[in-house]
């Protein structure tokens, strides 16, 4: 396969604003393999790029998740050409603004993504990059769930419930089977239209997120005794009420989050939660970053774990064990220039339940 020296991609040109241009080929700096994009997907953070976050400067690439055909290596690489793969990369990345999977080809960082089995389509695949590593550091690095490989660890804890607020949102659909396959009793919320499909991943438990008697049903539910919980949403009084379904009467009940959270809206509900506990998935490529109006010092400790989570899923998904989010495609079209229809979709909050991927060509 021949490899242009320029591509198509979509730009950040000013806040609020992006466009497809044609740029040079990213270059493949140490530990970097090239991508031939296939299918592209989006997540909350793309419309928080373009829109919002001061350090994607323009000129950026937009865009973090993808699936794609793998068309050159570095040294000792686990990949070869012509490997399908999947993963995700540092959109609007404020260090090096070639980073960005909504273009034709990308570079990806090695150990941040993995095999697609034969039996999962490019549309399924390309769901999985962000969420995957949210899912890491959420549950495992910051909750301290069992692997779903260390069987002594789920027996120790099996039937320990967690609750998954947003359980219909994508990071929520990946944490529920993860969770599972950990050994836990999960107990989710969702509009009741996403009940039976949250049940089919395996979730015990689903609430109707619009019912104001569902915190008193959870704590029926866990006896009071709820010690974990995960914040898919973290908005609109979602923390505070997470904070009242928790363990009220021992202190140390722990409350991760997606989204950055005082912990006095956490604790003046709840004094004795443990958190709110957030990590910023970026921090998974080991690499120093700015995010959020702030420098982030690189991670090797999550990097390694990072590596270690997506060869677990590799596996995961090819035994069958996880299933991507169910996707809606190409929203407005086909193509690089149909993105920001999605994009802007995602800021307005009108996707739930699916992710949306777009092909590509």
């Amino acid at each position: 396969m021949s490899i242009p020296a320029t591509v198509r991609a979509l730009i950040k040109t000013e806040p609020g604003k992006a466009e497809v241009q044609t740029v040079a080929l990213p270059k493949l700096r140490d530990g970097y393999i090239l991508v031939k994009t296939t299918v592209v997907a989006l997540n909350p953070t793309d419309p928080h790029t373009v829109f919002d976050d001061e350090g994607a400067k323009p000129g950026s690439r937009v865009g973090c998740d993808y699936a794609g055909v793998v068309v050159q290596v570095g040294n000792n690489s686990n990949f070869k050409p012509g490997d399908r793969i999947a993963g995700w990369v540092q959109g609007g990345n404020a260090s090096n603004i070639e980073d960005g999977a909504f273009a034709e080809y990308i570079a990806v960082k090695e150990g941040i993504a993995c095999k697609i089995p034969d039996n999962m389509t490019d549309e399924q695949a390309a769901t999985l990059g962000v969420g995957v590593s949210t899912v890491g550091q959420g549950l495992y690095q910051a909750l301290g769930l069992p692997l779903p490989n260390d069987a002594d660890a789920i027996a120790a804890r099996a039937g320990t419930p967690i609750l998954i607020y947003g359980g219909s949102t994508a990071t929520g659909v990946l944490g529920i089977q993860y969770a599972k396959l950990s050994g836990l009793k999960v107990l989710t919320t969702a509009s009741p239209r996403n009940h039976e499909y949250l049940k089919s991943l395996g979730a015990d438990e689903v609430y109707d997120h619009s019912s104001p008697t569902w915190v008193d049903e959870v704590r029926k539910s866990t006896g009071g005794r709820l010690r974990l919980c995960w914040d898919c949403i973290a908005r609109d009084g979602t923390p505070q009420a997470c904070a009242r379904a928790l363990d009220s009467d021992e202190p140390g009940a722990k409350y991760g989050v997606l989204l950055p959270v005082e912990a006095e809206v956490v604790k003046g509900v709840n004094p004795g939660v443990d958190g709110p506990t957030f990590k910023i998935a970026y921090t998974t490529f080991g690499e120093d970053l700015y995010k959020l109006g702030q420098h982030l010092p690189a991670s090797e400790e999550d990097y390694e774990f990072g590596k270690v989570f997506w060869k677990l899923t590799e596996e995961l998904l090819a035994q069958g064990k996880i299933k991507p989010v169910r996707q809606e495609a190409d929203r407005g079209g086909k193509g690089l220039e149909n993105i920001f229809v999605g994009i802007q979709a995602l800021r307005d909050w009108t996707v739930s339940g699916r992710k949306l991927v777009y092909h590509v060509a």
